[in-house]
């Protein structure tokens, strides 16, 4: 390993040494899993705040609306017609 500093060949060795401690057969996630698991555990909890605060704006009172209150009204009046005419009709 050419151009390697003293501490870092002295890291090295540490690391190396550090790296026969442990067991060849358990695979662990170490402290990056450990990090990352926490991030993502942080930005969950983040959204489920923010989701909160979106639904509790949220006005959940619907106002009629004119148009469909209209619409409704003539659809029984037609309907009775097209009901009376087609009795007319079978009966003639």
């Amino acid at each position: 390993m050419p151009d390697m500093s003293a501490s870092a060949s002295l890291a090295m060795t540490h690391l190396v040494t550090f790296a026969k401690e442990v067991d060849e057969d358990k695979v662990t996630p170490g402290v990056l899993g450990f990090i990352v698991f926490a991030a993502m555990a942080l930005a969950v909890w983040a959204l489920m705040k923010s989701m909160s605060r979106h639904m509790n704006r949220v006005d959940f009172t619907q106002v009629p609306d004119p148009k469909a209150e209209q619409a409704e009204q003539a659809e029984p009046e037609s309907a009775d017609a097209e009901a009376s005419g087609q009795g007319k009709q079978k009966q003639g």
